[in-house]
């Protein structure tokens, strides 16, 4: 979102900054809209979870308000429509539904360029599909690569409230679908262990898709939201600036009077006062009598 957008489109009375401290709108809509103009499918359930499939039915997203655990936004790919997901990606609850919405823009676009896209997998030292691409757009935003224990590569936040890790090594296919144990994790808060938002990804999934992620969350441009509405970003650590910056106080009846006064003595004329310089000579006096 940028600055200069039409002030009367944005949801909200105050921007946060930086972005990552942001939280959930708590409104799948925007996040959705960009599969259904593709013309996938969308179902729902009596409690009110979403499901929404592709035309294939390869690819499909769950949005769970309802759900068993704090993954409210879980998206599959499979190879075969009846077997186990070839990559999944979860957004929990908390985290900041432009980011998510990144996700399934890309995922539209992937999905309509076919397989060869939507189901990429990453491969070190192939340009467009090396997983380092994806760190990219957070370093170039002054993060800093972090080496916080064995077999992780991360990167960090410049304020040390955000961040994205890598595990390297063997994971377990099925934990990676369904618990944090995931190839790829971002974050925010002050720990990863209690992490205010979080995202997750496994091994196989696309690096196009990871990237869109990161460019969105590395964006300088803050985020519109609500003030009052607290848990839609993280109090205490965010920066909070109004998006119409306050109007100047009405002047009082003496503010009146005064400009009043000022515009009348401006309208006055300067008083005629001869002057003496020195190209005039003084009149002599004359004889006396």
């Amino acid at each position: 979102m940028s600055l200069h957008d039409d002030l009367h489109t944005l949801d909200g009375d105050v921007f946060v900054s930086p972005r990552h401290l942001a939280s959930s709108t708590f409104t799948g809509d925007p996040a959705l809209t960009p599969l259904l103009d593709h013309g996938w499918d969308l179902q729902h359930d009596d409690l009110g979870n979403v499901y929404v499939n592709s035309p294939d039915r390869r690819v499909r997203l769950g949005y769970l308000p309802e759900g068993e655990d704090d993954g409210l936004w879980r998206i599959n790919a499979h190879k075969d429509p009846f077997g186990p997901p070839t990559w999944g990606v979860c957004f929990n609850d908390r985290v900041p539904t432009e980011f998510v919405q990144a996700f399934t823009t890309a995922l539209a676009t992937a999905y309509e360029q076919g397989p060869d896209a939507y189901l990429a997998r990453p491969v070190t030292g192939i340009h467009e599909h090396d997983p380092f691409l994806a760190v990219v757009p957070l370093l170039q935003q002054g993060w800093e690569i972090d080496r916080p224990r064995w077999g992780v590569f991360a990167v960090q936040a410049p304020d040390g409230l955000a961040g994205m890790e890598f595990t390297t090594g063997d994971l377990d296919p099925e934990a990676e679908l369904t618990t944090r144990d995931t190839r790829w994790q971002l974050w925010a808060g002050k720990s990863i262990d209690r992490p205010l938002w979080y995202a997750t990804a496994s091994t196989d999934t696309p690096v196009a898709l990871l990237t869109a992620v990161t460019q969105c969350v590395a964006d300088p441009a803050p985020l519109p939201r609500w003030r009052q509405d607290t848990l839609s970003y993280i109090e205490g650590m965010a920066q909070l600036t109004p998006i119409v910056p306050p109007q100047p106080p009405a002047p009082t009846p003496l503010d009146v009077q005064r400009a009043a006064a000022s515009r009348r003595s401006a309208a006055l004329p300067a008083a005629s006062v001869p002057r003496w310089s020195t190209t005039s000579r003084p009149a002599l006096p004359g004889p006396r009598r």
